[in-house]
């Protein structure tokens, strides 16, 4: 018997990705990092990361939020970049429209990766996060795109910020590359 997902996704034609992987670089974090994209979870944020990836967007954009036991944010294409005002990181996203909130039931535990927002539910654009340790505030309250499925350590090595927004200080680490894997 065919999982529901599975026969929307035989109707809908072949899925746009089902993973990223990240080479990330950096003063604490050098490696691979492997994401399973939840497409049966939040297809419309997954698609829109995905296609960033492809686009090559995301390259060279660094992690400029890390709360040491909570979560390492990235992803703003727009402010994000090495060699851009990295006093704005985190304030941007891209050309492509903010998405609807997606919220599932799939718990923000150790590894998971969400869609940043501002206080609207539906502002998440381009930035995520990666969760460093169970966060079940944040259940019901942001959407779930996918979960690490290797190099949990990488992502354990990410340069930490400061302060209580977790604000990266000097040369933050970065996503070298991000690929979609099929």
């Amino acid at each position: 018997m065919l999982r529901f997902a599975a026969l929307c996704t035989m109707l809908a034609g072949p899925a746009l990705a089902t993973g990223l992987e990240i080479e990330i670089s950096g003063e604490g974090a050098n490696g691979i990092v492997r994401i399973d994209l939840l497409e049966d979870v939040a297809p419309e944020h997954v698609a829109q990361v995905a296609a960033l990836a492809k686009e090559g967007a995301y390259d060279g954009v660094v992690f400029h939020r890390v709360i040491d036991g909570f979560m390492a944010q990235t992803g703003d294409v727009e402010f994000g970049k090495i060699g851009g005002d990295m006093r704005r990181a985190g304030m941007g996203g891209s050309q492509k429209p903010d998405l609807a909130a997606e919220f599932s039931d799939v718990p923000f535990e150790r590894g998971v990766v969400g869609m940043a927002r501002s206080q609207d539910p539906n502002s998440a654009n381009s930035q995520f996060f990666i969760m460093f340790d169970a966060g079940d505030f944040l259940n019901g309250q942001y959407t779930v795109i996918g979960r690490v499925t290797e190099g949990m350590d990488v992502v354990d090595a990410i340069k930490r910020g400061e302060g209580r927004n977790g604000a990266v200080v000097g040369q933050p680490d970065m996503m070298k590359t991000v690929t979609v894997t099929d």
